[in-house]
């Protein structure tokens, strides 16, 4: 009997394995799709309503750009925000599947291996994932930059977004001033913007950073220091993940202190707007929370709320101007270990020479 299926065994791992002709590369973004949309529910918004709520969008932007540049600071000469576009959440899965294949296309096709069912069964397996987590993201997802990174020349305009569906639907739900609710989400999306088009040193920094991700995965090593690399574990990368993790900490935390700042000033509705979102946060389903949990994004959410704690801290203690410093460079950016640290990190950065943006 341990014969025979020691024989079976040994027949199907040859099966798994054998080589069918051709390669493949381990993700099928028309099954992700496909996997994706099936989670959306509902059907696509119409196109004369996105036009609508777009025109809405770019009018409270354009009202609401002064106050906001005079809250952060100016741009430079010519330079300018891009604008407002309203999406449905197909809408939304369409946009990020473009992100992630601008990222990700390149490594797939440099890492093609030879075509066979154990190939195909775990590209099936990654397929469902990436699709269970766009469909997930999909329904809930308020507003997105997209600063194009990593994108093929000529490089198009960066993105700002709602999400009108996700947007409509929370403000009925939790009996929301519609109007407010769409300008203090524009307002952090348009701090997003600021962030990048006021400081040109943050796209090419965050380019190479990723580029040393990708690139670590895809050149020729050993297959124990490619799977390594896929994991995230070598110490080159560790060491960019933990910059990259302070950066965008503050890139986040900054937005969220600029939104609610300004939302106390600028909206009727910001104290409703804010037990909403703390509310929102809280009423997860059991199943959410568990999703939240394995696929790592509540690490995500905690790391945000980091940045927020530490740029209302410097904001308090220092003023505007202070946490601006951090707009300085890549060195002025808080680590990890500052990020609970507030101070130190003040301290280090306002005794430094100033750096040129």
């Amino acid at each position: 009997m341990y014969g025979v299926l020691a024989g079976l065994a040994t027949a199907a791992v040859a099966e798994a394995v054998r080589p069918r002709g051709g390669t493949a590369v381990l993700v099928d973004w028309v099954e992700v799709r496909k996997a994706a949309r099936a989670r959306l529910e509902e059907p696509a918004t119409r196109a004369t309503s996105l036009t609508a709520a777009e025109k809405r969008y770019r009018a409270m932007a354009a009202k609401l750009e002064k106050p906001l540049l005079d809250f952060v600071g100016g741009l430079p000469a010519g330079v300018g925000l891009p604008r407002f576009e309203a999406v449905d959440r197909e809408g939304w899965l369409d946009l990020n599947l473009n992100i992630l294949r601008r990222v990700i296309d390149p490594v797939l096709e440099q890492g093609r291996v030879p075509n066979s069912l154990i190939v195909q069964v775990g590209r099936a397996g990654i397929d469902r994932y990436v699709g269970f987590m766009l469909g997930f993201l999909g329904r809930r997802v308020l507003g997105q930059y997209d600063p194009q990174l990593l994108g093929a020349e000529p490089v198009s305009d960066d993105g700002l977004y709602l999400v009108e569906t996700n947007v409509e639907e929370w403000a009925q739900k939790a009996d929301l001033p519609g109007e407010d609710l769409r300008r203090w989400l524009i307002l952090h999306e348009m701090t997003h913007a600021w962030q990048f088009a006021a400081h040109r040193w943050l796209r090419s920094y965050m380019e190479r950073s990723l580029r040393v991700l990708l690139e670590s995965t895809s050149k020729k090593a050993s297959p124990a220091a490619r799977i390594g690399a896929f994991a995230g574990v070598l110490p080159a990368q560790w060491k960019v993940m933990r910059q990259m993790q302070g950066t965008m900490s503050l890139v986040e935390g900054y937005s969220n202190l600029v939104m609610n700042e300004l939302g106390a000033q600028l909206l009727p509705g910001f104290e409703r707007l804010q037990e909403a979102d703390k509310a929102r946060s809280k009423s997860k389903s059991i199943l959410e929370l568990l999703i939240w949990k394995l696929s790592g994004l509540d690490l995500k959410l905690q790391q945000y709320s980091r940045g927020e704690a530490f740029a209302k801290a410097v904001y308090d203690a220092h003023g505007m101007k202070a946490l601006n410093l951090a707009w300085l460079g890549p060195e002025a950016m808080p680590g990890i270990d500052e990020l609970s640290n507030p101070e130190a990190w003040y301290r280090r950065v306002a005794a430094a020479p100033k750096r040129r943006r």
